[in-house]
């Protein structure tokens, strides 16, 4: 990515990357490694990286915390905006919301999983999202597919997961392109998206209902298969 965004079109790009330091010295070295290898001055979005613990928000928190380094680069310009992603509980998001109030803090985007079966287990969709759009902060939206295990449900097919997620009031949807192909997909349900009713949006939704409700399908909330820094416990530092 840091060769691909020399030669000008950095200036073109709105770059994002995430750190898992909850601590000063680990979320530093994260931060300059990140500006190192994207060969940039300048990152445009900071986000904490799986916050899926109820003791994530304290630690960044904590003085001597992941959270004093980064104001530390953005005020040095750094780092223009501030936000956090997981995966796992919408009640940890809210911890997370509700902790940086208590340091005057607000965030200015939050990730996470919105689809098709979210609204029926540990709902990201219910809980957060209405906190999120009140408060005017950034949604990202990911994992629109479950990563893919959703279209292994067989009740939904790749576009109308799409579609359901970009529905939603997000400002953006995250999407792996990993080929042309599927490039091509994403590219196809942006362009033909019609706003959805709520009539429509019960129909799509009323094919996982059944599916979703265990959460078989959500590995990211149900199992440690998606969590990185529960294999790799010293990025946390």
């Amino acid at each position: 990515m840091g060769r691909a965004l020399r030669d000008g079109y950095r200036q073109k790009a709105f770059l994002m990357t995430k750190i898992d330091g909850r601590n000063k010295t680990a979320a530093a070295t994260q931060i300059n490694e990140s500006l190192r290898r994207l060969q940039t001055d300048r990152i445009d979005l900071l986000q904490f990286h799986e916050v899926i613990r109820d003791s994530d928000p304290d630690r960044i928190f904590a003085k001597g915390g992941a959270m004093e380094v980064v104001l530390e680069a953005k005020k040095a310009g750094k780092i223009r905006f501030v936000g956090f992603t997981g995966h796992k509980s919408p009640d940890i998001h809210l911890k997370m919301l509700a902790t940086a109030a208590q340091h005057g803090f607000t965030f200015d985007a939050v990730q996470m999983p919105l689809n098709v079966m979210d609204a029926y287990f540990n709902s990201f969709e219910k809980k957060v999202l209405p906190v999120l759009t009140k408060g005017g902060v950034g949604v990202l939206g990911m994992k629109p597919m479950g990563d893919p295990f959703i279209l292994r449900s067989k009740t939904v097919t790749a576009l109308e997961c799409l579609q359901y997620a970009m529905n939603l009031p997000t400002s953006v949807v995250i999407t792996g392109c990993d080929s042309l192909q599927i490039l091509q997909q994403a590219l196809h349900a942006a362009r033909t998206l019609q706003p959805m009713d709520s009539s429509q949006v019960a129909a799509l939704l009323a094919k996982t209902a059944e599916a979703a409700e265990a959460g078989q399908f959500e590995l990211y909330k149900t199992t440690h298969h998606f969590d990185g820094t529960v294999a790799n416990p010293q990025w946390l530092g």
